[in-house]
């Protein structure tokens, strides 16, 4: 997040054009406003929503026969693409202002320049979860709702919630609902209390940890956050301390389950104590998280189908 008033009037930087190219310009249609929408919803953060959609399936199905139903193939598209035009789009407008002089909006992700056709396509992003309602049991609805009211309390206000020291933390459990939706509309019921306690932890962990590269551009643009609050190293124990807690969490739901969240506490202590910087760690952290959502996509898919059954 970052800060303040652009000089249009210096050359661009190298970064600069190719976000540009990417989004960064005015979208006005057809392949340009594709293109930007594109880079607006973060293709490397997809799998933060639609992984939980996969997880949730695994672990809700009686048996494989429910694993590529409509529902679930139609879950699991709208978390891929659609939910993160909106939840970014809707942030990226809110934050047009204090994004200006941020470096991660450079190359990798887009500055907002929307025009009628990005606007128009982050509204229709929204509606479309709206629509998922008229496909899934009503079991899965406080979910499904339940994403799309933070996902925009987050960004806007008047709640604005990632301008709260520790509520920005708190209200990132919005990437636990399309995991807890799907794991409701396959098996008709609410996933154990422990498994949300421990998914809502480790996203409370992963937002934060994020927001470590942000502190000094967040200070800068007068913006109060858990890690601005914390610092930096004070930031690193909050991880290290929900992180634990979520692996606690999901050790009562299955040990093995446990173990393989403690991935996450033992990673940000290496990145506290290491040279690495920690703007370098924060784009590992999507690999991280894919092969530990790998893991457990597959630990669920055991359950119904064990391994030695799928061994010639």
């Amino acid at each position: 997040m970052i800060s303040a008033v652009s000089d249009q009037n210096r050359p661009a930087t190298d970064g600069e054009r190719a976000t540009a190219e990417g989004g960064d310009r005015p979208a006005r249609s057809g392949g340009e406003g594709l293109r930007y929408l594109l880079v607006l919803s973060r293709p490397r953060f997809w799998l933060y929503l639609a992984g939980p959609v996969a997880v949730g399936v695994t672990y809700g199905i009686g048996d494989v026969s429910g694993l590529f139903t409509p529902v679930t193939v139609a879950l699991a598209a709208y978390f891929l693409v659609p939910a993160n035009v909106f939840l970014y789009g809707v942030n990226d407008v809110f934050d047009a202002d204090i994004d200006e002089l941020n470096p991660k909006k450079e190359g990798r992700e887009a500055r907002w320049r929307g025009s009628r056709f990005v606007s128009v396509a982050v509204v229709a992003s929204g509606a479309l979860g709206l629509a998922t309602l008229a496909i899934t049991p009503r079991v899965a609805w406080p979910y499904l709702l339940g994403f799309l009211a933070l996902a925009v309390g987050y960004s806007a206000p008047p709640a604005r919630f990632k301008t709260t020291p520790f509520l920005d933390s708190l209200s990132n459990g919005l990437y636990v609902f399309p995991g807890a939706a799907a794991y409701a509309t396959v098996a008709g019921a609410h996933p154990p209390l422990a498994a949300l306690a421990g998914a809502w932890l480790w996203t409370m962990g992963m937002h934060t940890f994020s927001a470590i590269p942000d502190i000094e551009p967040d200070r800068a643009a007068g913006i109060d956050t858990t890690a601005t609050v914390l610092g930096e190293a004070r930031t690193y124990a909050y991880c290290f301390g929900v992180w634990t807690a979520a692996a606690a969490a999901f050790w009562l739901v299955d040990p093995r389950l446990g173990a393989l969240l403690g991935v996450y506490p033992l990673f940000v202590a290496w990145v506290a104590r290491s040279s690495v910087s920690v703007d370098r760690a924060y784009w590992w952290f999507p690999a991280l998280n894919t092969v530990v959502g790998t893991l457990l996509s597959m630990g669920g898919l055991w359950r119904v189908y064990p391994l030695w059954e799928a061994l010639p």
